[in-house]
């Protein structure tokens, strides 16, 4: 008898069998958004294993003393977390250094100072962080603004405006150190009548070098910023401004209706990569002033790694940590926005 069977009206059905026929078959019965995970499978296995690996493995590092001078591990579990969160730490980390902001007490009240805050490598962070994000979103949305008219000259624009992103990190903070030197620079005078800067030994003063570091850091990469916005705006449908012209919008009336709903998505985006980068700041601080005068977590990381790598594998995991609460609350509010 055959293996096929095929009534009146009814199409051949094959009853061969086998894992590759069962493989497909499963995957033809998927709903679109199974087969959309399937696909997104690859992506999951090469990110467990470049990126999930490497955080278990830091957090297990964290768990010992593993000072190098020792020729045994010590498992101290969470003492080394206890002590960064407790200031017992902040005897290993450089300088006058602290984890968390210092405490002052003034008669029965503590506060804090703002030479405290700056010595804190977590408040440095995030200051550096906010600071920048914020007006690298600024400018960056102003250029791409500019960047999606139509005019003459407008490709040499964008050559110019990506060439800020294109110098390397150690050129940039040298750049920018030999700008603000007091003996050498020329915009120290300018920003030190403003009172943003000190006048005399500027790269020693941790306020003067995070303005300058912050100013660096806005300079070179608000053209990344420009560029991803920019990707969004070209994606607008351009008959929406025709039709938005027709029926008498103002140009402010296209934007906040049009224009700043639709690329949105995009700016948030941007946002989160220029977020996480910002969080692991090193190389523009060690070019510029150096870790010891503007401290952040990843400085902290490099700095106590050949005293302590349990203590270093600690910063470095909750720095980790502290870049997937800053990436939750980015996703949760493009969630909730529905995008």
């Amino acid at each position: 008898m055959s293996t096929e069977e095929q009534l009146p009206g009814q199409v051949t059905r094959s009853e061969r069998s086998g894992p590759v026929v069962t493989a497909t078959r499963w995957m033809e019965n998927l709903g679109e958004t199974g087969f959309a995970y399937l696909l997104l499978t690859p992506v999951f296995l090469l990110l467990g294993t470049i990126a999930l690996y490497p955080l278990l493995r830091t957090f297990e590092m964290s768990l010992y003393q593993n000072i190098l001078a020792a020729t045994e591990s010590e498992f101290v579990g969470l003492e080394n977390y206890v002590a960064l969160f407790t200031g017992g730490a902040d005897t290993a980390l450089p300088g006058t250094t602290t984890f968390l902001p210092g405490l002052e007490t003034s008669g029965s009240f503590p506060f804090v100072h703002v030479e405290g805050l700056l010595r804190s490598a977590l408040v440095v962070t995030l200051i550096f962080t906010l600071v920048s994000v914020f007006f690298e979103t600024i400018i960056g949305f102003g250029q791409a603004l500019v960047l999606d008219q139509e005019f003459r000259g407008r490709r040499l624009v964008r050559v110019a405006v990506i060439i800020p992103w294109a110098v390397p990190i150690v050129i940039q903070g040298m750049m920018f150190y030999l700008m603000f030197n007091p003996q050498t620079g020329f915009l120290t005078e300018y920003l030190a009548n403003l009172g943003l800067v000190a006048g005399t030994n500027t790269f020693n003063d941790p306020l003067s070098s995070l303005v300058i570091i912050t100013i660096a850091d806005i300079w070179k990469t608000s053209a990344f910023m420009a560029l991803l916005i920019l990707a969004g705006l070209q994606s607008i449908d351009r008959n929406l401004y025709e039709v938005a012209r027709v029926a008498g919008a103002s140009r402010w009336q296209q934007f906040k209706l049009i224009t700043f709903p639709l690329v949105l998505p995009t700016l948030g985006i941007a946002i989160l990569f220029r977020t996480i980068d910002a969080m692991r700041v090193y190389g523009l601080i060690d070019a510029t002033a150096g870790c010891t005068t503007v401290p952040s977590l990843s400085c902290m990381v490099v700095e106590t790694f050949n005293q302590s790598r349990g203590l270093a594998s600690a910063i470095a995991f909750v720095t980790a940590g502290l870049i997937g609460i800053a990436v939750s609350i980015v996703i949760y509010q493009q969630y909730k926005e529905g995008f």
